[in-house]
């Protein structure tokens, strides 16, 4: 197995459960699949399809060797709607009848894994931020498949059980701490910053060098729901030790794109 079979099967396992939680809905908001959920304006449905639309536009990505037209299409939608091609996509997608959106759905996971996979070895992939290596976009998919299984759960007033699989989602979320301020026209602080997180499993997690003189420490759960802005800082136990590390919590986001308006703080429990 190398690192991007690996990466695919935890891909592959996350989309299969929250697929699992949406087989059996029902059309409309009675039936599930139109039920509102945490992201303003997005219900089951469009949670769905924008990652069935998404892993369709990574698919388009990792194919530029052999035809580029598909991508090329994309990136001209995006620059005469930039912030908000995205979502009409994922909006479109979602009129789609259930078993529709799922098939869709199905198809575009299975042509990922094969894209993906033919991916000439070294070469990067163009995305909308920087290039990525197929083991990153593996990454980026899965953040976005969990992050928005979070949503999908929450709506339906499902509990999720969490798993080491998280790693990847604070690992990206670590990576992207320089973007984070980037994306919003911020400097980046310069103090090196160390990681410490508890896991699902009580292993700990670690980035970053020992005699770091910022740090970050909490539970990996917690991180990797502020990285996704599913959850308020207020609402994390996460501790910033230093002013840089302090800063990254308040902008933390780990996926590409404009800086979203995170959520409402609600109080621990």
């Amino acid at each position: 197995m190398t690192l991007l079979d690996d990466l695919l099967t935890d891909l592959t396992a996350e989309g299969d459960r929250l697929r699992a939680v949406v087989a059996d809905l029902g059309p409309g908001a009675d039936g599930g699949w139109a039920t509102e959920t945490p992201a303003a304006g997005w219900t089951v449905a469009t949670q769905v399809a924008h990652l069935a639309w998404t892993d369709e536009a990574a698919t388009a990505a990792a194919r530029t060797h052999l035809d580029p037209e598909p991508w090329d299409t994309l990136v001209i939608a995006g620059m005469a709607d930039p912030t908000g091609f995205v979502d009409t996509g994922a909006h479109e997608l979602a009129t789609l009848a259930p078993a529709d959106l799922l098939a869709r759905w199905d198809a575009g996971r299975l042509a990922l894994a094969e894209a993906l996979r033919a991916v000439p070895a070294g070469e990067r992939m163009p995305w909308f931020g920087p290039p990525m290596a197929p083991p990153s976009m593996v990454t980026a998919r899965f953040m976005e498949t969990w992050a928005h299984a979070l949503d999908v759960h929450a709506a339906l007033g499902l509990e999720v059980e969490q798993t080491d699989r998280i790693r990847h989602v604070a690992h990206i979320g670590v990576r992207t701490r320089g973007y984070s301020f980037v994306n919003r026209g911020l400097d980046v602080p310069t103090a090196e910053v160390r990681v410490v997180l508890t896991a699902p499993s009580g292993a700990t997690w670690a980035w970053g060098s020992e005699d770091a003189p910022e740090s970050v420490t909490g539970s990996a759960l917690d991180f990797c729901q502020l990285v996704t802005q599913r959850v308020h800082r207020a609402d994390t136990d996460l501790v910033a030790t230093g002013p840089g590390a302090d800063a990254w919590l308040d902008v933390a986001q780990s996926f590409a794109g404009p800086a979203g308006p995170g959520r409402e703080a609600v109080g621990r429990g």
